[in-house]
């Protein structure tokens, strides 16, 4: 599937989605072994052998991820629909419409994937292209096209017909991956503030909007 189609069945399905966000009907036990791996098996880890500037990196894509998930609830609330909606079916807690507890924690730990694949050189190009662009866009293509095979399951939800593979490809993943390659490099001093500003305005975003009920 590489567009939402518009059917009855999509609309139907991200009905569902929208009458689940942050209920605990489907909640069991997985929800705490997902968290205590990836905290023990990723993060801590990388924080005793100082990997501070991958632990930027994965904190600066996450941080992206979160805003781009609070405007897509924000869509949700203003149009109807989601650009993408999780299924309840498919996860143990709905945060926001449109990410899954599992999906989120996935989210997490993406950033150190990313820059994991770096070239040492900041500086080299690759087919002329500065590496940490090309392999944000790299990684981008392969997240998009991976989404097209989570579309085609019930679990992802594409509603508008105009909304896809494409379309995520270059307005969301792309950024997300940027903010990773890009922020791995940059002196510690701007780490900080990037950090601070993206995640100061995730914070204050969730806590006027959800008590709003607009997410």
């Amino acid at each position: 599937m590489l567009f939402g189609d518009g059917s009855a069945a999509a609309m139907a399905a991200a009905e569902a989605a929208k009458a689940a966000v942050r209920t605990t009907d489907n909640f069991n036990w997985t929800f705490i072994t997902l968290l205590a791996l990836v905290i023990v098996g990723v993060w801590i880890p990388m924080w005793k052998h100082k990997k501070y500037d991958a632990m930027a990196a994965a904190l600066a894509l996450y941080g992206v991820h979160w805003f781009y998930e609070i405007m897509n609830a924000v869509i949700c609330h203003f149009s109807g629909y989601a650009l993408w909606h999780v299924s309840p079916e498919s996860t143990t807690f709905i945060l926001l419409v449109g990410v899954s507890w599992e999906l989120s924690l996935m989210f997490s730990i993406a950033g150190f994937m990313s820059v994991e694949l770096l070239p040492e050189d900041k500086n080299k190009k690759i087919l002329g292209i500065n590496n940490r662009i090309l392999f944000a866009i790299g990684n981008a293509a392969f997240f998009s096209i991976f989404e097209i095979f989570l579309a085609s399951t019930p679990a992802f939800i594409w509603v508008y017909k105009w909304w896809g593979a494409l379309p995520v490809f270059i307005t969301t993943y792309i950024p997300f991956f940027l903010a990773a390659n890009l922020i791995y490099d940059k002196p510690r001093a701007t780490q900080k503030k990037f950090l601070a500003c993206l995640w100061g305005l995730d914070a204050l975003l969730l806590i006027i909007l959800i008590p709003l009920g607009i997410i």
